[in-house]
């Protein structure tokens, strides 16, 4: 993914929490987890990467864990959801693409967890879909 060298913004829907990326976001994907389905109130979420150093927030994004593994970042008065981190990556995080000013700027690469997808929703790219995460996840055991 090749965004090119200018500074990426973003933030939520009410503009109480901003932030600005510090580095070229990479791993961008599709999740269609039930929990991402439930916590955007969408069919899917589109997420990226970055080093958890090159998340920087104006405003003070509340956290809440919601899974085993993992906590979701969000606006606490408007509810837009802005970062997912992982206790299996530390040292990164996910932002959600759709919160960034330019969210065109973004593609996609790959879908997780499309074995939760909803029938009746499908994009049209031929990334490919992996039915939980993708077998080269970092932090994750291969064989678990």
């Amino acid at each position: 993914m090749n965004v090119s060298a200018q500074v990426l913004e973003g933030g939520c829907l009410c503009g109480a929490v901003r932030y600005r990326l510090g580095s070229q976001p990479f791993e961008a994907g599709y999740c269609h987890c039930s929990m991402c389905q439930r916590a955007a109130g969408a069919p899917v979420l589109a997420f990226a990467t970055v080093p958890l150093k090159d998340l920087v927030f104006t405003g003070n994004p509340r956290r809440r864990r919601s899974s085993d593994f993992g906590e979701r970042w969000f606006c606490a008065d408007c509810g837009t959801q802005l970062a997912m981190r992982v206790d299996h990556q530390p040292d990164t995080i996910d932002f959600t693409i759709a919160s960034l000013d330019s969210p065109e700027l973004m593609r996609p690469e790959f879908h997780i967890f499309f074995g939760s997808h909803i029938p009746w929703f499908d994009t049209t790219d031929d990334c490919q879909r992996h039915a939980r995460f993708r077998p080269d996840t970092p932090g994750l055991d291969p064989a678990g």
